[in-house]
């Protein structure tokens, strides 16, 4: 063994590193929180690093699951040892490869952080479904507990693979053990070799397929003999248990730290027994540890081995005294008389008990469910089950963590009970996703981890929309290990990293007495009491705070760098929280600054992170706390009292970060929501809102158009509706022909607006007698709240105009129209709701939506609040999320069911014409429903439809009353990101484009997996550094249009909103108005380019000036020249526009002669495809293209 040596890293980066050390083929695809496993080895291979075999892996991006497990399988076949990494849904997808794998006897490892599966809705975090379900095809299944144990267990199944040839899924807890940042002894390289027989390696490279000894598998058995082979497999699976064991005990003899099959905790003559794996484990061992000191005979078994399930195992490490055995299970198996963990237990008992403890009665066993979709499982709920085996009669079948008031299975606990020790610094966080609050806390659990003898933990808590959305760091140092792994809820430290979240969370609940308490303000020390809430105030007194004041955004904009404030605060943290002195805490942070920004951005932005450090420390300011309440202000509702019952009573605690008292009774059993719900929310997390000049204005719509919120609005109106106007409520007369006489009113909707700058950036019109001074200016948002509030207010409650009467084919026009997606939790300055919202604004009333799962699912669908949204009339969008692979085929699917019903109506309607009117029948399927004025006279025709329908008696009149709003014109959209189009979903959206169905495709293409963390897609443009492309991307971008209109009875266009408005509104309006397939292909800037998100409107123009991303599109109605380049020819090089965006920039500083070729070869791309398109266009002008057959007509 070599020397110690102690890091601090995820729960992935230790599994990762084993994986890549014993690796030399991983097939990989990205999905939430296993990628960084994956991540990880393909950085480590670009930067040269070997595995303990002396060669570089091979690391490869699929395009699904399925796909990468398919290739581990011939990597496998091909004698090469394989790994992969998933969860979810894409272990389902791996599933039949699965069975081959185990089937063939083949020895290989799989990574899976064990995730929910989707069920009644999707969630990203961690429960044990997706693993149970694979315990038939015969893998083992090795769980590990802690990041320690990622580690440790991971390289334990490599060395059990190798021997049994039985696969292994080696899982953890998602997002609690793989998120979670933790102080373990990390095995060196020659500690792995030590672990790996090198003969067994040689004897699976000799089982290999190959044409010098060529053998057959893969065969069709027929039912003579495939049962008997099934069993011939039966010894190998006998004896992994103890292989496993063997692995387990050469370890410890190695390493010193010693696993078993089960593990038992306790005392030694326990009457209540806990049996529980992964991350509850440490958990329930805390419980155990306080109990047993306090006389209690209770104990734990620590599940690590769980297929094969060894019985006598289990029996064996039972104490004989023991009555009552609670199974704690992190899934549910709706219908089953429990769930697997239970069962297991119960028939090993049944059959081994009394072998072990002759004479004695078998215990009791209750199964309980903890912990779905990373509920919260501490101490006290641990305590609770406990308590519950105590009781004569215990309940057979229990949950705990909810409450559960309709089967009534659920234990009441105590939530303020707590058993950590006071020697141990817990510490709260409250920040806004991508302010930088997680990564500077990362950095702090860092450098107590690796700098000091404390153990440090830290884990983060965010929902699946991540950036906008608030997050809390949960970050523990502690004098002795750290067993357990939940959230803090007495804490000695807080941090609120935005003033505003004073108003809307009670953070200082958590606060235990004396605790000290640091603020975000932009008020001095002197002024800032007096803005705090009263309840506040309150707490700071009765529970005696210390409390500090810094302003984190003055100073980090004073020393560049913009609204990043994590270092700011992470220096104030370290300097109040006395973990290690001062001083050496701001060395070793800026030693972290740059290791973090060496490579990123150069010494720039490593001097001005330094800048920010030593300027926290002379900004930062105690408070002197006076002895009483002297706030006139007071926090506010979660949403407003008039808001719906629904709103109120259940959306409103979720808003408010207390959705976990909500009961089972309270939520939709098929998880239907309501729409409309984002208006509630009012979030107010800009600290600078656009506010309108109307005396400058050209009302060109433009900042209305390129709002990612639908924050800044548009209305014309006849001015008698001004009487009623409050204060400061502005408004201009309108210019144009339209409508004589209205005035015109931009307004922002200032709760709501994320401060992103788009639209100020994008407003053409400067004042010439004001420097800087626009038609419209971001200013600090406090000054302007209460009167842009009340006038957003008043907004709402102007009619808007009747759209037959609006030029909708205009910039101008369409942002009259209604917006029916508004106030998404999308990043602030998206690219991609832009999109979204126009076409909402033209199509939403009618609109039935099919998302791939992505950003555009996250922003379009995650609780608490939606923002898709109805009209006055209450029509809107109706949206659904089915699968990240299968958006293209789930619409197709709401398409066909809408066909078949309008057949369906149809054939009624003729059948009882006599009895409706001929008149009103004719009316009906004569109307052709192409403008909206043409829609509204169809939805009067239905109404008066049903109307007489409900006069007529008969199953037919009936069923016809129950289709009837079918013959109203719907418009079906697939949405997704190019992952889901040019990757996992491709092959469904080529059938679904081969149909000739009337569907429109929205192809939000950012060029990553945006929501994923930024991976490699096809979509990728050559020489981009993307995650999977740490070394730039090799090969050219997938010409998704151009394979679309082959077809040739398929309508496609690409467009960009910021280089040509016009242009793409006029593409989705062909676009939907075309009765066959459509697919737009629509540019949106992102994040995750290493970009000032202010400038994404001016970074599209530039793309599409360069070539980059030519503008066209391509409509099979034209049969005189269906293709049609809508941009001019490329001016300008593509490596001007590449180096001023991070994913490109970053390679020519890493690697500038290899960037130089791909900038080469990028530039080369764009013209060749430029001249591609322009000859094509020609050469189908010519020819005078007929597609035929379903052309849309």
């Amino acid at each position: 063994m070599t020397q110690q040596r102690f890091v601090t890293v995820e729960g992935n980066e230790a599994a990762a590193n084993i994986a890549h050390l014993c690796s030399e083929v991983m097939a990989i695809y990205p999905i939430t929180p296993s990628s960084s496993l994956g991540e990880l080895p393909d950085a480590w291979a670009a930067a040269g690093r070997k595995n303990i075999f002396g060669a570089v892996p091979l690391v490869i991006e699929m395009q699904s699951e399925a796909g990468a497990a398919g290739a581990v399988h011939g990597a496998l076949q091909g004698g090469a040892l394989s790994s992969t990494f998933t969860a979810s849904q894409g272990l389902l997808l791996m599933i039949p490869n699965l069975f081959k794998i185990a089937g063939e006897l083949t020895p290989s490892v799989f990574h899976v952080t064990a995730r929910t599966v989707a069920t009644h809705a999707l969630s990203i975090f961690g429960d044990h479904s997706d693993v149970m379900a694979c315990r038939s095809t015969g893998w083992a299944l090795l769980a590990s507990a802690s990041v320690q144990e990622a580690q440790d267990l991971a390289l334990i199944a490599y060395a059990a693979t190798l021997e049994s040839r039985v696969p292994f899924i080696h899982f953890y807890d998602g997002f609690r053990t793989s998120h979670e940042v933790a102080k373990i002894e990390q095995l060196s390289d020659d500690d792995v070799r030590a672990m790996i027989d090198m003969e067994l390696v040689r004897a699976h490279r000799e089982r290999a397929m190959s044409p010098e000894k060529p053998v057959l598998r893969g065969t069709a058995q027929n039912p003579d003999v495939f049962f008997q082979a099934r069993e011939a497999c039966n010894p190998f699976y006998d004896k992994t248990p103890a292989i496993v064991q063997k692995a387990m005990d050469k370890f410890a003899k190695l390493f010193g730290r010693q696993y078993h099959l089960f593990d038992y905790v306790g005392a030694p003559d326990a009457d209540r027994v806990v049996v529980i794996m992964a991350s509850g484990t440490g958990v329930v061992e805390e419980a155990v540890d306080y109990l047993v000191e306090r006389g209690e005979k209770v104990g734990m078994v620590k599940v690590r081995l769980y297929r094969p399930f060894d019985a006598d195992a289990l029996v064996r490490v039972l104490p004989k005294t023991v009555k009552r055995i609670a199974v704690m299970d992190r899934t549910k198996e709706p219908g089953a008389l429990g769930e697997p963990l239970f069962l297991d237990v119960v028939a090993a008992i049944n059959e081994r008990w009394r072998d072990h403890a002759l004479g004695t009665e078998l215990p009791l066993i209750i199964g309980g469910r903890y912990g779905l979709s990373s509920k919260e499982f501490n101490p006290a709920m641990a305590l609770a089950v406990f308590e519950e085996l105590k009781k004569p009669q215990p309940k057979r079948r229990i949950t705990v963590g909810i409450n559960d008031d309709v089967t009534h299975l659920s234990l009441s606990y105590d939530p303020t009970f707590s058993i950590e020790r006071p020697d141990v610094v817990r510490a709260l966080f409250y920040g806004l996703g991508s302010d930088g609050t997680v990564s500077a806390n990362r950095s702090s659990v860092k450098i107590i981890g690796e700098n000091t003898p404390f153990y440090a933990q830290g884990y983060f808590v965010y929902d699946s929309r991540k950036a906008g959305s608030m997050t809390i760091s949960h970050v523990r140092f502690s004098p002795r290990p750290i067993k357990g792994s939940y959230l803090i809820n007495k804490a000695n430290f807080i941090a609120c990293h935005q003033f505003h979240f004073l108003e809307r969370i009670d953070m200082l609940s958590a606060a235990e007495e004396g605790a000290t308490f640091l603020l975000n303000s932009p008020f001095p020390a002197e002024e800032v009491w007096d803005h705090l809430p009263a309840e506040v105030q309150k707490q700071i007194i009765d529970k005696k705070l210390k409390f500090y004041v810094v302003d984190a955004y003055r100073v980090a904009k004073e020393t560049g760098l913009g609204v990043r404030i994590n270092t700011v605060m992470q220096t104030c943290f370290f300097a109040l929280a006395n973990v290690i002195p001062v001083e050496q805490a701001i060395k070793e942070i800026k030693d972290q600054i740059v290791k973090s920004y060496g490579k990123k951005g150069g010494s720039a932005i490593i001097e001005k992170n330094f800048a920010a450090v030593d300027k926290a420390l002379e900004s930062l300011r105690e408070v002197k706390v006076p002895d009483r309440v002297t706030s006139n202000i007071h926090m506010v509702p979660p949403v407003p009292e008039d808001a719906p019952p629904f709103v109120k009573n259940v959306l409103g605690p979720m808003i408010a970060y207390r959705g976990d008292d909500l009961p089972v009774s309270a939520l939709p059993v098929d998880g239907t929501f309501p729409t409309g719900t984002t208006k509630y929310e009012k979030r107010s997390i800009a600290l600078e809102i656009p506010i309108w000049d109307p005396k400058i204005c050209i009302q060109c719509g433009l900042c209305s158009l390129v709002c990612p919120h639908a924050a800044i609005r548009m209305k014309a109106y006849d001015p008698a509706v001004l009487a009623n106007a409050p204060e400061g409520f502005k408004s201009a007369p309108w210019r144009g022909k339209e409508y004589p006489g209205y005035h015109v009113t931009v307004q922002v909707a200032p709760d709501d607006c994320t401060g992103c700058g788009l639209c100020v950036e994008v407003c053409p019109v400067r004042d010439k007698e004001v420097a800087k001074h626009k038609a419209i200016d971001m200013c600090f948002k406090l000054d302007h709240l209460d009167r842009e509030r009340a006038c957003f207010d008043f907004f709402l409650k102007i009619p808007d105009l009747d759209r037959s009467k609006v030029a909708v084919d205009t910039v101008k026009g369409s942002q009259l129209l209604l917006p029916l997606f508004e106030f998404s939790g999308a990043c602030a300055g998206c690219g991609e709701t832009p999109y979204v919202k126009l076409i909402t604004q033209f199509f939403g009333d009618r609109m039935m939506i099919a998302n791939a799962t992505g950003c555009s699912s996250i922003y379009g669908g995650n609780l608490p609040c939606t923002p898709y949204t109805t009209n006055a009339e209450g029509k809107g969008p109706t949206w659904n999320n089915s699968l990240f692979e299968d958006a293209a085929e789930f619409g197709f699917g709401m398409r066909l069911a809408v066909d078949q019903q309008i057949e369906y109506a149809t054939g009624l309607l003729k059948k009882l014409a006599p009895q409706i009117g001929d008149t009103l029948v004719t009316e009906l399927l004569n109307n052709v429903q192409e403008t909206d004025e043409q829609i509204a006279k169809q939805r009067q025709l239905v109404a008066e439809l049903k109307k007489k329908l409900a006069t007529i008696p008969g199953d037919d009149a009936a069923n016809l009353l129950a289709s009837a709003d079918y013959l109203i014109r719907r418009s079906i959209w697939s949405f997704g990101g190019d992952g889901w189009a040019y990757d996992i979903g491709f092959g469904g959206l080529d059938h679904v484009l081969a149909s000739g169905r009337d569907i429109n495709l929205l192809v939000l293409d950012t060029e990553v997996y945006s929501n994923t963390g930024g991976q490699a897609s096809k979509a990728t443009f050559r020489g981009a550094v993307a995650k999977f492309a740490a070394a730039g991307k090799q090969g050219r971008k997938k010409d998704l249009g151009l394979m679309a209109m082959s077809y040739g009875n398929v309508f496609v266009g690409q467009i960009s909103l910021g280089a040509n408005p016009l242009h793409a509104i006029k593409v989705i309006r062909a676009a939907e108005s075309y009765r066959g397939p459509s697919l737009i292909i629509a540019f949106s800037h992102c994040i995750g380019w290493g970009i000032d998100m202010v400038k994404g409107m001016e970074y599209q123009k530039e793309a599409v000036a360069c070539g980059y991303w030519p503008l066209y599109h391509y409509d099979p109605r034209d049969k005189e020249q269906p293709l049609h380049v809508d941009s001019r020819p490329p001016k300008g090089a593509f490596k001007d526009f590449a180096l001023k965006q991070a994913r490109f920039a970053i390679l020519s500083r890493s690697k500038p002669e290899r960037a130089e070729t791909l900038f080469q070869l990028g530039q080369e791309d764009i013209n060749f495809r430029y001249a591609l398109y322009d000859n094509l266009s020609s050469a189908l002008a010519r020819a005078g293209a007929k597609p035929e057959g379903g052309d849309g007509q």
